[in-house]
């Protein structure tokens, strides 16, 4: 097969051509129109870069002398802002060793006029296909990445399915002890006479009771990465959930002097779903905020309804995430804070939660902005599930 036929069966290539020489500019492309290329022009270099902001272009022969703007100016700045656009140079005979420059500086390169066309075609052609290649080189790339981060997130999750259990055994063992011991007290205090600040010993040893159900419930929400557990659904008002979740970190807010307001457009939160697990969920949403808020700080609630879903924003107005973190902070062990505290677990058990009760979680956030999180439940589908099922 000889080289014109090769070039009128080669894939569709778009050209620019950027000559000031409106007749060779133009007689340039009639011939290269012929060889199944799409070609544009432009006179000079800033209508070139115009017409790249606008269009998709494979590859542009830029001839190096122009008025205004030179060849080399143009270049630069393709090479710059659309670095997967190939160059080849046009120079004049007495201009080689600009053209040698443009190939040191990243063109594919150069040809002396008069220009021969086959020849231009075929560099064209060369051109195409490197940016084929490098585009296929840079995918394979991304997709390396990608499989990597897969894997050590594979890793990640095998090492805390480990941890996890000998975590959850350690702590119920000292937990048993605390809940014996608490029943031995209430039998003593059930016996015994009236004594001073009886009753309040009585809801001292409530709290206890209630801390250790829910410390026993972390510890068996941990063991559920291990093995699947299943949810409790029933009807919850999301709202009242909240408001309960909020008496459980209000001394942090207090000490800080931190604002809660609810939006006053919120809508009714009603849904089905485990409320022990939406529970621990607002925790560390809310923990969260509290540990970024300084003084005086705010956080703002709203509820409203989506596609079938009630959600719940947690908005705060404190510095925010910073942009490289974001695609990271729902990974096991990642953490911004000091070692002794944060374990990098907090939001990637509320990933996981919202994961289990076929809900999402999503984050917004800018540097000095504020971060703004949102949870969205089903609102029935849950529930009914469940229903079928029994």
């Amino acid at each position: 097969m000889d080289m014109s036929q090769n070039i009128k069966s080669c894939p569709l290539v778009r050209i620019l051509i950027v000559d000031d020489e409106d007749n060779f500019r133009q007689a340039l492309s009639r011939r290269l129109a012929r060889r199944n290329m799409t070609l544009n022009q432009a006179r000079d270099g800033v209508s070139c870069l115009q017409f790249l902001a606008q269009a998709e272009v494979d590859v542009v022969v830029l001839d190096m002398k122009m008025p205004g703007m030179s060849g080399m100016d143009t270049f630069n700045a393709i090479k710059k802002f659309y670095p997967g656009v190939q160059v080849i140079f046009l120079t004049g005979n007495a201009a080689v060793s600009e053209g040698v420059e443009g190939i040191r500086s990243g063109a594919f390169d150069y040809l002396s006029k008069p220009v021969e066309i086959d020849h231009l075609a075929e560099k064209i052609l060369q051109a195409r296909e490197m940016q084929r290649l490098e585009a296929a080189r840079e995918r394979d790339r991304l997709f390396r990445r990608r499989l990597e981060r897969k894997m050590i997130h594979t890793q990640r999750l095998a090492s805390l399915g480990t941890m996890s259990t000998g975590i959850a055994h350690e702590i119920n063992n000292p937990l048993a002890v605390i809940n014996e011991s608490a029943g031995f007290m209430r039998q003593v205090l059930d016996g015994a006479g009236e004594i001073p600040e009886k009753q309040m010993l009585f809801k001292g040893l409530e709290k206890i009771e209630k801390s250790i159900d829910r410390a026993r419930k972390i510890t068996h929400q941990l063991l559920g990465y291990v093995r699947k557990q299943g949810a409790e659904y029933c009807r919850v008002d999301i709202r009242l959930l909240m408001e309960d979740t909020l008496d459980l970190v209000k001394k942090g807010m207090e000490d800080k002097g931190i604002r809660v307001t609810w939006d006053r457009e919120s809508c009714d939160g009603l849904m089905c779903t485990d409320p022990f697990q939406v529970r621990q969920v607002l925790i560390n949403l809310l923990e969260n905020a509290v540990d970024a808020l300084s003084q005086n700080g705010c956080i703002l609630l709203s509820v409203f309804q989506k596609d079938g879903e009630v959600c719940l924003n947690i908005r705060d107005n404190g510095p925010g995430i910073p942009g490289e973190h974001l695609e990271k902070i729902f990974e096991p062990f990642f953490t911004t804070k000091p070692v002794d505290h944060g374990t990098g677990l907090g939001l990637f058990v509320v990933h996981k939660i919202m994961e289990n009760l076929k809900g999402s979680i999503s984050v917004e956030s800018r540097e000095g902005r504020g971060s703004c999180f949102t949870v969205c439940l089903p609102q029935w589908d849950n529930y009914l599930g469940e229903k079928e099922d029994d």
